[in-house]
């Protein structure tokens, strides 16, 4: 002990300095990368928004989304209880091409065609106790947009003019791609 002490002793601050410096980097790069998977890998869907109500202190404006998957009937979950359990819903497009939700399970599920499973996790008011509507939150549910926007973006969205695209990888994970107002791309999510 009492050399690890002494060794450690002689070894300049700024080494210190340096590997915190450099453990920070490698967390940040390996978020952007993993955001970047998602965005470039993903298959894209169309979601309609709800409204919901934005200011957050270190990222800026943003708008606060809701979609048509956030609250669903739990149908065969319904005895499940839930503790921040992860969620699979399939989704399908319907004939304007926007994903519906068809069904919920717990566990990845077989998909056909143009159907997919978005991956989700149950929030409350479910807790701990058996839920017959589960309240989902899918990490998609903010867009941040620069400063001074949020509020006209806002306004579309309650007037049911704001649609996302919206990638979804394999595993279920999704990232908003694209942000829609009246089918017209008024954002693109950059890839870095």
């Amino acid at each position: 002990m009492i050399r690890l002490k002494g060794m450690i002793d002689r070894v300049p601050r700024t080494a210190f300095y340096v590997a915190a410096a450099l453990v920070q980097i490698v967390l940040i790069a390996i978020m952007v990368i993993d955001r970047v998977r998602v965005l470039r890998t993903g298959v894209e869907v169309k979601l309609h928004t709800h409204a919901v109500d934005p200011r957050d202190f270190l990222r800026g404006d943003y708008v606060t989304l809701g979609y048509d998957m956030s609250t669903l009937p739990a149908g065969e979950l319904k005895e499940t209880p839930f503790r921040s359990a992860t969620i699979f819903v399939k989704l399908a497009p319907d004939e304007e091409g926007f994903y519906k939700p068809i069904s919920v399970h717990s566990q990845p599920v077989a998909v056909d065609g143009k159907e997919l499973l978005m991956r989700g996790r149950v929030r409350s008011p479910c807790g701990q106790v058996y839920c017959d509507t589960l309240w989902l939150s899918y990490g998609i549910e903010r867009y941040f947009v620069p400063e001074g926007e949020g509020r006209a973006i806002e306004l579309s969205r309650n007037a049911g003019k704001v649609a996302v695209v919206a990638a979804v990888t394999s595993s279920g994970r999704a990232a908003i791609k694209r942000l829609l107002i009246d089918g017209k791309p008024i954002y693109d999510e950059p890839l870095f």
